[in-house]
């Protein structure tokens, strides 16, 4: 299935790839791709672009994609990583046809490995790391054979089977394609296809003492699932010459692999390796912490799969790498909140408010729409009372020109209440404001208002009675530079001690029903969800965004 031809002018080049071995008839007019993660850590938000090309790219052209695990590293790779990667990708909306392991191919892996022995294309390495990175060359001398490369096939075939049956002992021998030792590509001088690793894989057991390499596995798990576009991220381009040699020798499907620009995000790290040191060493409260770059960071942030997606859409598919502004990330999400999210009310920086003409121990509702955006979802009920809470820079005692909140003598609505007219000032013995005394104008309520008054200025509160502790976790940038993994030193030096703070606010009653996952916007705050650590004895909500970009502002 070819697109239609209106949206060949938007197409990405991997798209024109597809579209053209379609005309062609090429895979018998298949698509099949492939997201192939290693089960070492939990994904992050780069991975999440490749799960959007892979998966989308199949749906556009009526396809599949196969989730296949690169489990070819038992040291590192765990079942929970497993796990929480079907949750992200499910997350994210998409689902795969097959579930695949490259574990589930090594018996198959190990034929092809003797195939190629047999052909006299690869040989057993009895050399150490130091040696064989001394023969290697550099890119502008020319490798040197060592004593081991000329060994017979027989010799080699034995020594083989030998390392699959455990005789020798980790890290003693390597077996290694035999290409060319003076190619200009450093992965064609005789690169490893096997290594000796005593360690129990968390499918096979203790099934295997030899795992493979990733360049060997990689290529042809590819060709046994007959995938017809592996997509990788561009610092793969040198390893397509080695990709496209094992398949050609081993005459077996011919995959293809193409390259795309991966994604970097100001002010974040995207190595798995880095952010597992983040999470060990305790500067995150874990891989899911929302300030991580990790999909599970984001998604306990607050963000959706609809605002990810549209993030991956947005940026497209390059060949060149840039670094992506975390703010057009924070733009999508915003988007999205903005549509769907409740509206609520919460002081965080409390002012005491005294209404003064209001009667003691009345409680009085006020109707305050959930989301203006989605009128369906009708209004709720807000209590409003004698005593209330407004935000501290809601009000100046001494306002500048144009101050349109709350002064001495000056005039203010309360958002789906009254307006009120603040009276007296009342300052404890160091002279803060301590509270502020105000009249409400009776006949002023929101929806009924015969007042005639006409005021520039709208406050969100909570009646002092009615509300109820929420703690507040606020967010900033994980690290004070836009590209860490590029300063000097260990990219730990950058991380932003400022990046977390929590403080408790006092919000409306409507809270004590919120559940984890829940997504509201705080009146002239931002956009905040219920978090797990929510109980029965308080909800805990996390920012995740502000209502407009205050960073690029204060840059």
């Amino acid at each position: 299935m070819v697109a239609d031809k209106t949206e060949e002018k938007s197409l990405n080049f991997i798209e024109e790839i597809v579209e053209k071995d379609l005309r062609e008839g090429k895979n018998d007019g298949r698509v099949l791709t492939r997201f192939p993660p290693e089960p070492n850590g939990y994904l992050h938000i780069g991975h999440a672009k490749s799960i959007c090309l892979n998966f989308g790219l199949a749906q556009k052209y009526g396809g599949g994609t196969n989730l296949r695990f690169d489990d070819t590293n038992p040291t590192t790779e765990d079942i929970e990583y497993v796990d929480s990667i079907k949750n992200d990708v499910r997350w994210l909306g998409f689902d795969w046809v097959e579930e695949r392991y490259a574990s589930d191919y090594f018996d198959q892996l190990y034929a092809f490995a003797v195939k190629l022995i047999e052909k006299g294309l690869a040989y057993v390495d009895d050399s150490t790391a130091e040696e064989i990175a001394a023969l290697k060359g550099t890119p502008t001398e020319p490798g040197k054979p060592g004593p081991y490369r000329d060994r017979s096939v027989a010799e080699n075939l034995d020594m083989f089977e030998r390392m699959r049956k455990g005789e020798f002992a980790e890290g003693s021998r390597v077996l290694r394609a035999k290409i060319d030792l003076a190619a200009p590509n450093m992965h064609l001088r005789d690169p490893f296809m096997y290594r000796i690793k005593f360690a129990t894989h968390h499918r096979t057991g203790d099934k295997w003492c030899i795992y493979p390499m990733y360049d060997f596995a990689h290529g042809q798990s590819d060709a046994i699932e007959r995938i017809t576009h592996s997509i990788c991220t561009l610092e793969f381009i040198p390893h397509r010459a080695l990709y496209d040699w094992f398949i050609e020798k081993l005459d077996i499907f011919p995959s293809k692999q193409y390259e795309f620009a991966r994604l970097n995000l100001t002010y974040t790290v995207m190595s798995k390796r880095k952010l597992l040191q983040l999470v060990n060493e305790g500067h995150v409260s874990g891989w899911d912490d929302p300030r991580m770059p990790t999909i599970s960071g984001l998604r306990r942030r607050g963000y959706t799969p609809a605002s990810i997606r549209n993030f991956c859409e947005r940026i497209g598919v390059a060949k060149r790498d840039n670094l992506i502004d975390m703010s057009l990330l924070e733009f999508c999400i915003r988007e999205d909140l903005n549509a769907t999210s409740p509206r609520r009310m919460a002081v965080l920086d409390p002012l005491k408010v005294i209404i003064t003409n209001f009667p003691e121990g009345k409680t009085e509702m006020c109707l305050s729409e959930n989301n203006p955006e989605q009128p369906e979802t009708g209004d709720r009920e807000v209590p409003f009372s004698r005593e209330l809470y407004i935000e501290q820079d809601d009000f100046m005692e001494n306002p500048f020109k144009k101050y349109f909140r709350l002064a001495p003598g000056q005039m203010v609505r309360l958002k789906s209440a009254y307006i009120i007219r603040c009276d007296e000032v009342v300052k404890d013995a160091d002279g803060n404001v301590e509270e502020v005394r105000c009249t409400y104008i009776e006949n002023s309520k929101s929806g009924q208002d015969e007042s005639g008054l006409k005021v520039k200025g709208t406050l969100h509160w909570v009646s002092v009675a009615h509300s109820i502790p929420v703690e507040i976790r606020q967010y900033d940038r994980l690290f004070r530079v836009e590209d860490p993994s590029s300063e000097e030193g260990d990219f730990k030096e950058y991380l932003n001690p400022d990046s977390l703070s929590v403080i408790t606010a006092h919000a409306e009653p409507a809270f004590k029903t919120a559940v984890p996952g829940e997504a509201f916007q705080l009146l002239r705050k931002g956009y905040f969800s219920v978090d797990p650590d929510s109980s029965d004895a308080g909800v805990v909500l996390n920012q995740t965004v502000g209502l407009r970009d205050n960073w690029a502002k204060g840059k």
